[in-house]
C-alpha cells in the first residue's frame, strides 16, 4: 500500500475546462428585458388612451429600454459558446 500515489487500474478524473463567459449568458436578460419593455410599452400606451397618469410607466419603460439596449451592447463584446453544456 502507497499512501499519496494515485489508485492503480482508474484514470485520473478529467479536469473540467474553464468556463469562459459568452454572450449566450446574457440572452436570458435580454430576453427577459424584452419582455418587460413590451409590456412597460402596453402599460403606457393604455394609461395614455385612457387619460390617466403614465408618467411613472414611462419612466419604467425608459429605464427598462437603457438597460436593454446596454446588455445588448455588452453581448457584442463577448465571444460565442466554445463548451458543451453537461447533459
Amino acid at each position: 500500500m502507497t499512501h499519496g500515489a494515485a489508485p492503480q487500474g482508474r484514470k485520473p478524473a478529467p479536469i473540467a475546462p474553464k468556463r469562459v463567459r459568452s454572450g449566450e449568458d446574457f440572452d436570458i436578460i435580454i430576453g427577459f428585458l424584452g419582455f418587460w419593455a413590451v409590456v412597460l410599452l402596453v402599460a403606457t400606451v393604455w394609461m395614455e388612451l385612457t387619460a390617466q397618469s403614465a408618467l411613472g410607466w414611462a419612466l419604467g419603460l425608459l429605464a427598462t429600454l437603457l438597460a436593454l439596449y446596454g446588455m445588448v451592447r455588452l453581448r457584442r463584446r463577448l465571444p460565442a459558446r466554445t463548451a458543451t453544456r453537461r447533459t
